[in-house]
């Protein structure tokens, strides 16, 4: 029952009922509509921020979910590439030292895979996290590129493998000439006084002291690209290909035991020991070419000698005197 509402008249000093046009009530249920509209959504918009609606809730628990495995899926690429980097080192560092072989250049292993346009198809789609997304892609790409020259290399390094016996048997191991007493070896490689000259230059062998006649024998096994005589100079020479970037130079000779064109192994005689060209005593001129550069030929006597011998060929080579050549 609706509650009769009275007011207090002065006039009569009686207390009068309030009388309600439809008008007033009108009013006065818009009024009570709007505060209740009003509340409703204060109230809706405070359980909006503080709980979730289901669809929303399942999304944030996706989200979560996804972020969880971008995490993990980002550590293994992490550390793919970690162990990628790892072997690249051991492949440059070691294999290919072992294998006389020169390491991959870092443009190379390193080479890019493209900008930003080789994903544009992502960018059209109107993703969300593209800058994210973008970025994992080229990571990806960058670490394929990298495994395939990786491939490749092991693939080269296979090949120089399966080569290792000719590898060995190709290069410069042993003495010209026969040294048990190691006396021999009377000049180094490096800068000496030229004997003629008397000023220093870049000696770029080493020479062996022997008496004219000597033997000299191929130092490793390859194939005889050159056999001159020069009035100066080296005199009677040879040249031996050994393959691998690899050539011998021998030179000041008395006589020549080979044919341009003929194939030596390590140990097969050569020529003898003479004074030809610019020399002043006999001996032979011995030098390791690596890609045409001289190279210090004490680094390839590793054949026939024990380490005590090595270790007094390097103090002899080491001694800054006059060469014979």
């Amino acid at each position: 029952m609706a509650k009769i509402k009275y007011y207090y008249d002065t006039e009569t000093c009686r207390y009068e009922q309030i009388k309600l046009t439809k008008w007033d009530k009108f009013l006065n249920f818009m009024g009570f509509v709007s505060a209740s509209l009003a509340f409703a959504i204060v109230l809706m918009i405070l359980f909006g921020v503080w709980f979730d609606s289901p669809k929303e809730a399942m999304l944030k628990k996706e989200n979560k979910e996804l972020k969880y495995h971008y995490d993990i899926l980002s550590e293994k690429i992490s550390n793919t590439t970690e162990m990628l980097a790892y072997l690249e080192e051991r492949d440059a560092n070691i294999y290919r030292v072992i294998y006389e072989a020169e390491p991959l250049p870092n443009e190379i292993r390193q080479g890019g895979i493209g900008g930003s346009y080789r994903y544009a198809d992502l960018l059209d789609k109107g993703m969300e996290k593209e800058e994210l997304i973008i970025d994992t892609y080229k990571e990806i790409d960058e670490l394929k590129k990298r495994l395939y020259v990786q491939t490749k290399s092991y693939d080269e390094i296979l090949t120089l493998a399966r080569n290792k016996e000719k590898l060995w048997a190709s290069i410069p191991a042993i003495q010209p000439v026969s040294n048990s007493d190691l006396k021999r070896l009377a000049s180094g490689f490096g800068y000496r006084i030229h004997p003629i000259h008397k000023i220093k230059r870049l000696h770029t062998g080493c020479d062996f002291s022997a008496p004219k006649g000597t033997p000299i024998y191929a130092t490793g096994g390859g194939k005889v690209v050159k056999v001159k005589t020069d009035f100066s100079g080296y005199g009677k020479h040879v040249i031996i290909d050994h393959g691998y970037g690899y050539k011998t130079l021998y030179a000041h000779m008395q006589d020549f035991a080979v044919k341009r064109g003929e194939k030596v192994k390590r140990g097969d005689l050569i020529g003898y020991v003479g004074n030809t060209g610019s020399s002043t005593a006999p001996h032979v001129h011995y030098e390791v070419r690596k890609n045409d550069r001289p190279v210090n030929p004490i680094n390839y006597l590793y054949q026939g000698i024990t380490p005590a011998e090595y270790e007094e060929l390097l103090r002899l080579a080491s001694i800054e005197n006059q060469s014979l050549s």
